[in-house]
């Protein structure tokens, strides 16, 4: 798709996501992630979810045709230099956003396969997982998920995937799939391998590559995997190559988990605003 006529000279991210009124995850932490990071937001949203930091207490999804308007209406006019993918609720919506990204104009793609909420509230209706695995995941430039998303896809269970090598030969499944390229999340492996240490694993069909961060023990993660997500669309619609991306973004979360404000009685979420930068992480 050629440029937007009068388009502005910003880079122009898109999120296609659920909503959470907590403002922690969701579109919100989304947006608030694209800003902190240099990039103009734009939303479709996929479900209106009622959740704070202890839960989600109710959660509505949208009519697949407004969500693929939403994009439509974006693309025609704004202009979309990547995309994020996040909360897709059920099979409708999954199918309409794969038809979107198929039209094209979209940019990059990176797919975060929302399943279910930091307190464990579905947030994907299960017959959803097949038109996830199938329609979306092969259209994915980036596919982030954690362990327990992981085994969803696959197949299997997560205490399949602890070991370091079970978690390389998850990836390369995944990989084998569809999606360009696989970060699979550690956060959820055992803390007694590298109890201080926050590793993901990146695939890209041929190579291999470990992100690594400290580990912040704290109980204020509520919207880290959006958040790391959001942090590499922005930086694919700031033309960086994957691999800086994928560094600033570890970064990026590393310290906005580290610097979370405290807010809330469950799981809190991080603070967005006032990164110093790569350099100074």
């Amino acid at each position: 798709m050629a440029d937007v006529p009068g388009a502005a000279a910003v880079a122009r991210a898109l999120t296609i996501a659920g909503s959470d009124s907590g403002g922690g995850a969701g579109i919100q932490a989304d947006l608030k992630t694209f800003a902190a990071l240099g990039v103009y937001g734009m939303s479709a949203v996929t479900a209106i979810t009622a959740q704070n930091t202890l839960g989600v207490a109710a959660a509505q999804a949208l009519d697949p045709s407004l969500v693929r308007a939403q994009i439509q209406a974006v693309r025609e006019d704004l202009g979309v230099d990547a995309t994020k993918v996040g909360m897709l609720a059920n099979e409708g919506i999954v199918r309409a956003v794969a038809a979107a990204i198929a039209d094209g104009g979209l940019g990059p793609v990176v797919v975060d396969p929302v399943m279910l909420s930091k307190s464990g509230h579905p947030l994907l209706e299960a017959e959803a997982a097949r038109a996830l695995r199938e329609d979306l995941v092969p259209l994915a430039f980036v596919l982030t998920p954690n362990l327990p998303e992981a085994a969803a896809l696959l197949g299997c269970a997560m205490e399949d995937l602890h070991s370091p090598q079970e978690r390389r030969a998850a990836a390369a499944s995944l990989q084998r799939l569809g999606a360009r390229h696989v970060v699979l999340k550690g956060g959820h492996a055992p803390r007694d391998e590298e109890p201080d240490l926050a590793l993901d694993v990146w695939y890209d069909g041929e190579d291999w590559r470990e992100l690594r961060s400290s580990w912040v023990r704290t109980r204020h993660t509520h919207g880290t995997g959006c958040t790391f997500s959001a942090a590499i669309t922005a930086g694919l619609a700031r033309g960086l190559p994957l691999e800086r991306a994928l560094d600033d973004a570890k970064r990026y979360v590393s310290w906005a988990i580290a610097h979370a404000p405290g807010l809330g009685r469950g799981s809190g979420p991080l603070q967005h605003f006032g990164w110093p930068g790569p350099e100074a992480s």
